[in-house]
């Protein structure tokens, strides 16, 4: 299967879902990091910023990939989200595995940060999705004022407006 010419019929590859997800981000994460702060401590609410962090990353990263398999071919979308998933998970792995357990960051509190930020990345996400439209055919486009309108039958010369192709059964 080839992959479709990236022109006027291809599917709109953007990252425009990732503004979304910063904005609400941060004033999530500037609440929580002040709250974990004054109820278990700085070092939790430092745990809150890194994952945070680590969280805006993972999204951009997974974004940017996507978004790039997606403008080579559509079929490419799903290996590089799996794939970038499986590297994700790998390496925050390593990391939290990595960091001592009495260090400056509560490997806990980091743990379950991330868990909360990609919930609601998540939710961002599929909220941005869900109000913006998305065609997957492209939309003709609207008439303009220069183009022919019909004449009436009954008319000579006369000219009605263009009316709305859909009648009121194919409207829902």
């Amino acid at each position: 299967m080839s992959a479709p010419a990236a022109g006027a019929g291809a599917a709109p590859w953007s990252l425009a879902f990732l503004r979304a997800g910063l904005l609400a981000c941060l004033p999530v994460t500037a609440v929580g990091a002040v709250v974990v702060g004054v109820l278990s401590g700085w070092a939790a609410a430092v745990s809150v910023l890194v994952s945070a962090a680590v969280v805006a990353f993972f999204f951009c990263i997974s974004g940017a990939v996507i978004t790039w398999a997606g403008r080579v071919g559509d079929a490419f979308t799903l290996p590089a989200a799996m794939g970038t998933f499986l590297l994700k998970m790998l390496l925050l792995a390593a990391v939290l595995h990595a960091l001592p357990a009495d260090g400056w960051i509560d490997r806990r509190v980091l743990g379950w940060s991330v868990v909360a930020g990609a919930l609601l990345w998540s939710v961002v996400q599929a909220r941005w999705v869900w109000a913006t439209s998305l065609y997957y055919v492209t939309p003709p486009a609207p008439p303009t004022a220069a183009e022919p309108v019909a004449e009436e039958a009954g008319g000579a010369g006369a000219q009605e407006p263009l009316r709305d192709p859909e009648t009121r059964t194919t409207r829902g």
